[in-house]
């Protein structure tokens, strides 16, 4: 990519001629404040708080859809600016319930975050309120259209990410809503309940039921680790509080996954504290299993192996191996299989 000299806010930077100045923005720690953008979709320009002047310019440019040129020069907080986002805001919030004490989006809304920064202490709009019934009664997402700002998100990682088409926008102007077809729950639609919608929505929209009351984000442990489900090794972020794993979530643009999860990988945790989950290598004696160090369960495993290799044969024995595992780990269990053992009965349960 070819390098260009621009300068936003005074500072001189030297970046690359095909990214956004949203983009050369947020690498350089200058803030712009968008609602509509998620770096894994395409620029949409919906939410117009990401406006920029650009000397030469007309009017204002969108921060999200504007390529930066050689020379260009920008400015991102102006009185103008300050005032054209300030009405943007108020507007959303005139049709936007304020009941951010129960809201689980707290602490974590783009929306209450942008209100914060511009200082907006009252609205000075009023006029009729959306009062949506909230009837989709599906396990793990909370859908509350009282709380969409119509900033399309949702429905452009279901399409363009997920490529599910369970979201779309129905009705014209004030009427306008983000919902399924025919206005179905999501259990009666082609939806995987992966959770993209709810890790792209910037408000209380879109929520998990799973984590509903069990803590605020700031009340939270958050460990980064990876998924156990399969090994394609997606980075997940653990947020836990009293030593119990409440919800998860990634980074986005992180990982191999970029960010993004299945329906395992962020709803299947509650084996984690399950009361029947296995903490300790459990050792038949008698009619009963009994709790074993890892050294006696092996040796047990090892010992029972050989008698079974020198009484039947090695091909009396089968190995199943996981698709938990890495590709190193199921290497090291056919090598054990046909090396060690000698036998090529092995398969692999190679699903999710």
């Amino acid at each position: 990519m070819a390098q260009v000299n621009v300068t936003i806010d005074g500072r001189q930077i030297k970046t690359e001629s095909e990214k956004t100045v949203l983009e050369v923005a947020k690498e350089n720690g200058i803030y712009i404040p968008t609602l509509c953008h998620d770096p894994r979709l395409k620029p949409y320009g919906a939410c117009r708080l990401c406006l920029v002047e650009v000397e030469g310019a007309k009017e204002p440019l969108l921060a999200c859809a504007t390529q930066v040129a050689d020379g260009m020069v920008i400015a991102t907080d102006t009185v103008t600016l300050h005032e054209i986002r300030k009405t943007i805001v108020e507007l959303l919030l005139s049709n936007h319930p304020l009941d951010c004490l129960v809201c689980e989006s707290t602490g974590q809304c783009e929306l209450q975050d942008i209100a914060y920064n511009l200082g907006i202490e009252e609205i000075r709009f009023e006029g009729e309120r959306h009062t949506y019934t909230i009837e989709d009664f599906n396990p793990l997402i909370e859908r509350d259209p009282n709380k969409c700002i119509l900033c399309g998100r949702c429905v452009r990682i279901c399409q363009e990410v997920q490529q599910d088409f369970v979201y779309d926008f129905a009705e014209r102007g004030f009427e306008t809503i983000v919902t399924t077809p025919y206005d179905r729950s999501l259990i009666k639609t082609l939806c995987e309940f992966c959770g993209q919608c709810i890790s792209t929505c910037p408000t209380g929209a879109l929520t998990e039921r799973l984590s509903r009351f069990k803590g605020r984000v700031w009340e939270t442990k958050k460990t980064k680790t990876i998924c156990p489900y399969c090994g394609c090794g997606c980075q997940i972020e653990l947020y836990s509080k009293n030593s119990e794993v409440v919800r998860v979530g990634t980074e986005v643009k992180s990982g191999v996954n970029s960010g993004n999860l299945c329906v395992k990988g962020r709803f299947g945790y509650d084996f984690i504290n399950h009361p029947d989950r296995l903490t300790a290598p459990l050792v038949r004696k008698g009619r009963k299993l009994k709790k074993a160090s890892w050294e006696e369960a092996l040796d047990l495993v090892a010992l029972k192996l050989s008698e079974i290799k020198k009484k039947h044969g090695a091909d009396s024995i089968a190995f199943l191996s996981s698709a938990k595992c890495t590709n190193e780990e199921n290497y090291l269990m056919q090598k054990f299989a046909r090396a060690v053992i000698g036998t090529n009965n092995i398969d692999h349960c190679a699903r999710l």
